[in-house]
C-alpha cells in the first residue's frame, strides 16, 4: 500500500517511495479511504452524585454504578418500541424492539 506525503514544491500529495503524484478522485475507481476519528464527550459533573465524569467510559460507569439507564434506551414515546438491542436483552424485553 502506498504512503503519500505532501510535496511543497508541487503542492500535491506524492508517493513517498516513487514520487508519483496521487491520482485525483476522477482518476481513481474509489475515493480515498481515511480513518474517522470521533472525539470523546466533554467532562461534566454528574447530576446523580456530583462526581466528575470525563468521557464515554466514565459516563457508562457512572450510570451503572448509580443504577440508571440512558434516556435513549427507553421506549420511543411515538412507537412505544425500544431501539437498543443490548438493553432489551438485558431486561428481557426483546419483544419491544423496533424492527
Amino acid at each position: 500500500m502506498a504512503t503519500y506525503v505532501y510535496d511543497e514544491k508541487s503542492g500535491r500529495m506524492i508517493d513517498k517511495k516513487t514520487g508519483a503524484p496521487m491520482l485525483s478522485d476522477a482518476d481513481r475507481a474509489a475515493p480515498v479511504q481515511c480513518p474517522q476519528v470521533v472525539s470523546d464527550t466533554p467532562g461534566y459533573q454528574s447530576p446523580i452524585d456530583g462526581k466528575w465524569v470525563e468521557g464515554r467510559r466514565a459516563r457508562r460507569y457512572d450510570m451503572e454504578s448509580n443504577n440508571c439507564v440512558d434516556a435513549n434506551d427507553l421506549p420511543s414515546p411515538v412507537t412505544g418500541k425500544l431501539k437498543n438491542e443490548r438493553f432489551a436483552k438485558k431486561h428481557g424485553l426483546e419483544g419491544m424492539l423496533e424492527r
